[in-house]
């Protein structure tokens, strides 16, 4: 194995048979990516209030007017350099977007009297730093109305950074959203979110460096921001297709697409400026059926179908489609292709992999074998640079399938560790095993040299020779990847075997949504935290009286399992504490002690308050910086 940390031969020979059927002389995306530019921000570096830098519009400079590197897949690369267009632009008169100022892209519609804002982006320092970019051009305008296309945190993280709470509970400002947005984006960011935000970490490898040889964007955007993340609940629920709304003098018709990109999202229509907003159902690349984060399956079949309704809808009328992501597609013939194009690939992806699973292959053996059609493959827009076939392709598979591919001997795998101390034994020990990976590495397959040298150091991380062997192949797997969270992935991997783990660098469950959660939703929280085997042999009731909103809740731990529902009045016997929801919140995430708010009334009780303290003390934190490529 070289010294050398560029790209091997093997690399570059894989990338340029990977990239030479591309249709590099279709250069539609520039021209549709600089469209309508007005202008940018001459505050290059974007900070929180303690001086951090959350955002660095020009940490991607290097990608401007260059040819790809040897270390980067060039379509990929040519991804990147689309997405550092950071601005102003104009969509349309009366419809302008900000982008390149967060991983996803902030629309506005001018009303008679101030804008429509549409997607506030991840984090309150970015939403205001584009929105104060907007007002720089076009003129101080009040925001007189907020929407979110789904419930995803890029998409409503950062409304602090443009509106206030009193703005919105005063009826000044409504906010519009997907019914079922509250709860999702909720239970997405508290339930597991944990464990995907670390994993987050190396879908976007927010803690790489920015360069030629580490993290050169995430395909959907660049990466996110990590500044503070907020959460306005909405005040508009939009439940039913042709809904229509009146905003400001603009007219909105909704069509809501459940279980698409996100469990609750929706498409809408601006006739007046004959424009639609996709939200997320459509960008310029395949997006993710399974995204690797960790979330829920998403219905690849229901996504299409609903791009067919929208087409239905609107596609007669249409002049132009824009997103929350990406630049807009103009002319209505282009945009209804675009359209048509994007509903094929995830149509397809679905019916192909039905057809197969039908035939006994598995969801692995699937994605080594389908491929996309000629005329889907020469689309830009249909590349993985977010999402991926393989991915995908298994991600259907688990949703109709689940984990198990039907062979007996995968049923019952010893776990990593164990599999890997067997596997080295299998191949001589050690020095066998080692051998092994490093014919994988001369042969330039760094797919099976990653296998072996998983095993390697699973079953023995201190083991700095296999370590770095493993980063290496890592590394030449992310440099060939045209898929940025793969490579961001794959890079993080060799960050972490080499320099030690790098943690979380974003938590999507802030105040702000921690203070949404409903009664049900935090004792939910507190379930999926209790230490089973803990609490096996003890059995304890609680009921707690929501003062604020005026209800019952009975807790019950049994068997280690926490159970709770709405009671009409507290059973005989049974300790009962009063508080206010948000006090549940508090002591739930330990931002208020149980005792101080005994003392000052802000919890009150019957009964014996010690079985608080039995609870609490089998509620369990999570690790934000678990290890994942290492044991």
């Amino acid at each position: 194995m070289s010294d050398e940390r560029g790209a091997t031969e093997a690399t570059r020979r894989s990338i340029d048979e990977a990239s030479a059927s591309l249709p590099w002389e279709d250069r539609q995306d520039f021209e549709d990516a600089t469209r309508g530019f007005v202008g940018r921000s001459d505050e290059r570096q974007v900070r929180a209030a303690d001086g951090r830098v959350v955002w660095d519009l020009d940490a991607y400079d290097f990608l401007r007017d260059a040819d790809a590197p040897d270390t980067a897949h060039p379509s990929l690369w040519r991804q990147g350099q689309l997405l550092v267009e950071d601005g102003l632009y104009e969509v349309v008169p009366g419809i302008y977007q900000l982008r390149g100022f967060d991983l996803s892209v902030m629309s506005v519609i001018e009303g008679e009297t101030g804008v429509i804002v549409i997607d506030p982006l991840i984090s309150t320092e970015t939403a205001a730093a584009a929105f104060a970019l907007y007002q720089a051009h076009r003129g101080p305008r009040p925001v007189t109305g907020m929407i979110y296309t789904h419930s995803h945190v890029d998409h409503f993280g950062g409304v602090k950074g443009i509106i206030t709470e009193e703005q919105v509970t005063s009826g000044e400002v409504p906010v519009v959203a997907p019914e079922g947005f509250l709860h999702h984006a909720i239970a997405e960011n508290v339930f597991a979110g944990t464990a995907m935000a670390r994993r987050a970490a190396f879908m976007y490898g927010a803690a790489l460096e920015r360069g030629p040889a580490a993290q050169i964007g995430a395909g959907l955007g660049q990466t996110t921001s990590t500044g503070s993340v907020s959460l306005i609940p909405p005040t508009v629920h939009i439940a039913e297709t042709g809904t229509r709304l009146t905003i400001d003098g603009v007219e909105i018709e909704f069509q809501v697409t459940p279980g698409t990109e996100a469990p609750a999202e929706m498409n809408f229509y601006f006739p007046q400026h004959r424009a639609l907003c996709t939200a997320e159902n459509t960008s310029h690349t395949l997006h993710n059926i399974l995204t690797i984060r960790g979330a829920l399956v998403r219905d690849a079949h229901a996504w299409a179908h609903y791009l067919t309704e929208t087409i239905d809808r609107w596609g007669d009328e249409l002049d132009v489609v824009f997103a929350s992501h990406h630049w807009p597609t103009w002319g209505r013939e282009r945009a209804v292709e675009f359209l048509a194009m994007q509903r094929d690939l995830y149509l397809y992806l679905h019916d192909q992999t039905l057809r197969l699973l039908n035939t006994g292959l598995t969801g692995a053996e699937i994605a080594e074998v389908l491929e996309l059609p000629p005329a889907l493959a020469q689309q830009w827009h249909t590349h993985g640079y977010y999402g991926s076939v393989s991915h995908n392709v298994k991600a259907v598979y688990q949703r109709y399938m689940g984990w198990y591919d039907a062979n007996p001997a995968n049923l019952w795998p010893h776990p990593p560790e164990a599999s890997a101390a067997r596997y080295v034994e299998a191949m001589g020990g050690r020095d066998g095993a080692l051998a092994v990976a490093r014919r994988a590495w001369d042969d330039g397959d760094y797919r099976w040299c990653a296998e072996v040298g998983k095993h390697l150091v699973f079953a023995d991380d201190g083991d700095t020779e296999a370590r770095e062997l493993l980063a290496a192949a890592l590394e030449q797997l992310g440099f060939g990847a045209e898929c940025g969270t793969w490579r961001n992935a794959y890079l993080v991997g060799a960050a972490e075997l080499r320099h030690g783990n790098t943690g979380t660098p974003i938590s999507t469950a802030g105040t702000d949504v921690l203070d949404a959660l409903t009664v049900d939703q935090v004792f939910d929280g507190i379930a999926v935290r209790i230490d089973g085997p803990a609490a096996w042999d003890d059995h304890l009731r609680i009921a707690w009286r929501i003062t604020d909103e005026g209800t019952v809740h009975l807790t019950e731990l049994r068997n280690g399992a926490l159970h709770h529902r709405e009671v009409a009045e507290v059973p005989d016997g049974v300790t009962t504490f009063s508080l206010a929801r948000l006090v549940l919140v508090g002591l739930v995430t330990r931002q208020i002690d149980a005792a101080t708010a005994i003392g000052d009334g802000s919890i009150t009780f019957e009964g014996d308050p010690s079985v608080l303290a039995r609870l609490v003390g089998y509620v369990a934190s999570g690790s934000p910086a678990f290890d994942i490529v290492t044991p």
